[in-house]
């Protein structure tokens, strides 16, 4: 069994005495392990930082077997998101994010979201705007998505300022006012992305992903949210 594809590096954890096991996001074959050889080297090593996009050739003798990656350099940006703390977050939380996905199940909308977001992690209001928005990608894909369309209590499309926790829907202000106290805030950029956020915005935004993905699926798979999300959120 043999392929080659692009993948953006998540992280690695060593084997032996030299080896590293390399986990890797790629558009085809999803979040994907494999062993890489004298991966500890200094040489490879600075290849196989994570958030540097790399070409891998993935070999085994059977596909239920973790295998063998060998990896060349296409993008780096490892130095770069290092540099700054928004940086280090960023490349956690898309890591943790990610890892919530079965191993091997492809989601190409999530991998092109990935490069997108480690290619302009220029300050903190940019970084949080986008990974918001790859966390409602994430409930969605995952079978949890937000309905941000609509009212449920009425219809209607316009002055949607609440979302439901029990439906995750989206609820008017005239029909979500006598259960503010019940409800999650619908933070305007999240439906017009002409609006360009504020750190408020963000700060409910966050609040709004977070209980679905802790209800959804931190919770039940037992795997706390990063808690670079919240040293990210305190940047912003």
């Amino acid at each position: 069994m043999e392929w080659t594809s692009d993948a953006i590096v998540l992280g690695s954890r060593p084997h032996g005495e030299g080896s590293v096991i390399l986990e890797v996001m790629t558009a085809e074959r999803g979040r994907h392990m494999g062993l890489v050889k004298g991966g500890r080297g200094r040489r490879v090593a600075a290849v196989l930082q994570a958030g540097n996009t790399v070409q891998l050739t993935w070999r085994a003798r059977l596909d239920a077997h973790l295998g063998m990656f060998t990896a060349e350099l296409v993008t780096a940006r490892a130095a770069r998101l290092m540099e700054s703390a928004v940086g280090v977050y960023g490349v956690q939380i898309i890591a943790a994010h990610l890892r919530y996905l079965a191993e091997r199940d492809p989601h190409p909308a999530l991998y092109e979201a990935t490069e997108i977001i480690l290619d302009h992690m220029d300050n903190a209001l940019d970084v949080g705007r986008l990974i918001v928005r790859f966390e409602l990608a994430l409930l969605d894909e995952l079978g949890f998505g937000l309905d941000l369309s609509a009212c449920a209590a009425t219809g209607a499309t316009t002055d949607l300022v609440y979302v439901s926790p029990k439906s995750a829907r989206a609820v008017s202000r005239a029909a979500g006012e006598p259960y503010r106290d019940r409800m999650l805030p619908l933070p305007a950029f999240l439906r017009d992305a002409s609006i360009i956020p504020e750190a408020d915005d963000l700060r409910a935004a966050f609040q709004l992903t977070g209980y679905f993905l802790d209800r959804h699926v931190a919770d039940p798979r037992a795997i706390p949210l990063s808690e670079a999300r919240a040293q990210l959120l305190a940047r912003i």
